[in-house]
């Protein structure tokens, strides 16, 4: 006689799991229907002119974003050096925008595909991807913020960073002054040693 084993419960499928798929899917399909659309609207030639179009001024978009990304950070390691040989800085600083969003909008016109298109047109307007930016800091700050666990290592850091705007930590010892003077006091036997850990 056998006995039956209990069967352990299956785990459940995420969320994310089943709609991801589902979404890209739709994505698909909305797209091969818009492409026919088009194409039945202005003609095969038109929608191949399209694509090809799409893809070009994406990939000179992805080479404009990629030469501007690498020009400040040429100039970025060329202030830090003159920084730290304490030569003084001729002009002022340039501005540096994040390009992740302009890679993105030229990555997504080389896909083909009209929604693509238009989306990637959109992350070329710059109020778009300023817009775009600060929603996602502010959304990677909330997230920081919640991971943080009080008492952990994430959250003295974080404390560490508020009270000091550099980061950096100088052990030392905080010597007062006499209102009368800085002379050696009654008693006191000359200099302290500093403090260790």
């Amino acid at each position: 006689m056998t006995t039956a084993q209990p069967q352990s419960p299956r785990p459940k499928r995420s969320r994310a799991r089943t709609l991801i798929p589902l979404a890209i899917a739709a994505w698909l399909v909305l797209e091969i229907w818009l492409l026919t659309v088009v194409a039945d609207t202005a003609g095969p030639l038109a929608l191949l002119l399209l694509i090809a179009g799409s893809i070009v001024l994406g990939a000179v978009v992805i080479k404009s974003a990629g030469r501007r990304a690498f020009r400040n950070l040429t100039e970025t390691i060329q202030r830090q050096q003159r920084q730290q040989q304490g030569t003084p800085e001729v002009g002022g600083a340039t501005p540096t925008t994040g390009n992740g969003f302009l890679m993105l909008g030229g990555l997504l016109m080389i896909v083909p595909g009209v929604l693509t298109d238009v989306l990637g047109l959109l992350l070329l307007i710059p109020f778009v991807r300023t817009m775009l930016g600060r929603y996602a800091e502010k959304s990677l700050e909330r997230r920081v913020r919640a991971a943080a666990v009080p008492g952990s290592f994430s959250d003295a850091y974080q404390q560490a960073r508020m009270h000091q705007p550099d980061g950096k930590v100088v052990q030392g010892e905080v010597i007062k002054n006499d209102e009368r003077g800085s002379g050696p006091r009654p008693g006191d036997d000359g200099p302290r040693p500093p403090l260790t850990p």
